[in-house]
């Protein structure tokens, strides 16, 4: 296809930040009405080139063309200006206004010569987008109160009232259940089919396969490859990620090594635990060195039970137990202490300090151990972070990184590292690779599989069946806040699951 055939073109892009190339001679080639899928590893520059094409940074080397004539984009009103707009997993809206004013947010109706706002033309023209989209809800609604896959319908209108042409869409469907992310396929489709040219980034393959035309693998800041969807597969992807083949996706585990002889012995136990309108007499155990796989549904009940296990939320009834103790409505500091750590499904807002460095961040559950006299050794901090570091393989310049700056899943194995600084007996691992890449979801199995051997008791809240059946011992199925089934991972199957999450208990 000529050049001037392409809606966007990216040659020989550079962007270089102290100590790291992000961008390395990238291309890429977008046409009308096209869908083309952008992926790789976290770190592999992918939000460094969203950022270029949107005017969040300029380029340091090559060139942008829209429709076949180089252009600068300087600004993100450039980028506007050019019909570009972005779509983020984490919504970027007003909270406490209207639907609508989120809709035209700088670029609002007026009329009159004092230019006053025209509420009503705003309200209907967002509410036809609205319609359009396909969308259940009013252009008065206050945003704060809408779900994250109707916040993504305003911000997928607020593109369409600016006449974007080209529409970035990064990880959309990442916080979305099924049904809802079914929802976004068929959005996605409607608007190729009006001529809109949508560069679609995600980890999911199933994403992939569902909506693009063609897709671009990036791989440490290097473009490696463009393919048309019919010539590609998961092991061609997968290689091209990460530079190598991955030949077992989940690690094997074996509970007889000499580090985990105590497999087996029960540690911890949740009985009849209640908390009115999320979860009713939830009961489970774990036991040393095991992976207990908590399944569901979406609104199942359990991140609420995590929470309530470590004290994040309260609970109504029921007992807690680690290693024999009843632990009676413990505090984060008091199940911290006793030996119970947490990685929370929303990692931003709940497991980082993101203007703190990364050593920060790593030491911040355990300070005691770096303490002398009252007085934080930064030379044991720095080296104990830097240690963890290299064995989970964040990818940094130094541990005096903001953790702002890393990647997705460099920033979920900071957490991890976080708690592998304490004294942890069980850790609590709510949909522990969430929004990262082949490649870090490898690397945390591993980390997982290391824990177990090491003694480390696991429940690992995952609504990927895969993942369900590829890494635990057990499975305990949620629906509707209630336990509908209990059962040994060899005898579970992906069927069996699906059915007691739909139902209720046999």
């Amino acid at each position: 296809m000529s050049e001037d055939m392409l809606i966007l073109k990216l040659s020989s892009i550079v962007k270089t930040f102290p100590g790291v190339k992000a961008l390395d001679g990238v291309h890429f080639e977008l046409r009308p009405g096209e869908i083309h899928a952008l992926m790789g590893e976290n770190g592999a520059g992918k939000s460094t080139f969203i950022k270029i094409i949107t005017g969040v940074y300029a380029p340091d080397g090559g060139e942008i063309f829209i429709d076949g004539k180089p252009v600068l984009i300087k600004t993100p009103l450039d980028a506007q200006a050019l019909g570009i707009a972005a779509i983020y997993q984490h919504v970027t809206c007003f909270p406490d206004i209207s639907v609508a004013e989120n809709i035209f947010m700088g670029h609002e109706l007026v009329r009159g010569p004092v230019k006053r706002v025209d509420w009503r033309t705003m309200h209907q023209k967002a509410g036809g987008l609205l319609e359009q989209l396909g969308a259940n809800f009013d252009s008065r609604a206050i945003m704060g109160t809408l779900s994250v896959a109707q916040q993504q319908i305003v911000e997928i209108a607020k593109a369409l009232s600016s006449n974007a042409r080209i529409i970035i869409m990064d990880e959309p469907t990442a916080p979305l259940s099924n049904r809802e992310s079914e929802d976004l396929y068929r959005i996605t489709l409607g608007l190729k089919e009006k001529g809109v040219s949508i560069i679609f980034i995600s980890h999911r393959f199933e994403d992939m396969y569902r909506l693009a035309d063609r897709v671009t693998v990036l791989r440490d800041g290097k473009y490696i490859n463009t393919w048309n969807i019919a010539d590609v597969d998961d092991n061609t992807l997968t290689t091209a990620m990460v530079g190598r083949e991955i030949v077992q996706f989940f690690p094997p585990r074996n509970t007889n090594t000499n580090t985990n002889t105590m497999a087996g012995n029960v540690i911890f136990k949740v009985e009849g635990l209640s908390r009115t309108g999320y979860f009713k007499d939830v009961a489970f155990e774990l036991r040393k060195g095991e992976v207990l796989a908590l399944t569901g549904l979406v609104g199942a009940g359990r991140t609420e039970v995590c929470e309530a296990i470590y004290g994040i939320a309260s609970y109504d009834a029921g007992t807690i137990t680690l290693d024999g103790k009843n632990l009676d409505h413990p505090s984060p500091t008091e199940a911290l202490a006793e030996g119970i750590g947490y990685l929370p499904e929303d990692r931003l807002k709940q497991g980082l300090v993101l203007r703190w460095e990364i050593a920060k961040n790593i030491t911040l559950p355990a300070l005691e151990k770096f303490t002398r006299h009252s007085w934080l050794d930064k030379n044991r901090e720095n080296a104990a972070s830097g240690e963890l570091a290299d064995k989970l393989s964040i990818k940094a310049v130094s541990v005096h990184d903001k953790v702002s700056t890393l990647s997705g899943g460099n920033q979920q194995k900071v957490i991890v590292a976080k708690l592998l600084t304490a004294d942890m007996k069980v850790i609590i691992l709510d949909e522990p690779t969430k929004g990262v890449d082949v490649g870090a979801k490898t690397a945390i199995y591993k980390i997982m599989n290391d824990l177990v051997h090491a003694g480390y008791g696991i429940i690992m809240v995952s609504s990927e069946m895969p993942e369900v059946l590829g890494m635990s011992d057990r499975v305990v199925v949620m629906r509707d806040g209630r336990v509908t089934a209990s059962m040994d991972t060899k005898d579970a199957t992906q069927e069996k699951i699906l059915r007691y999450a739909m139902q209720d208990r046999e």
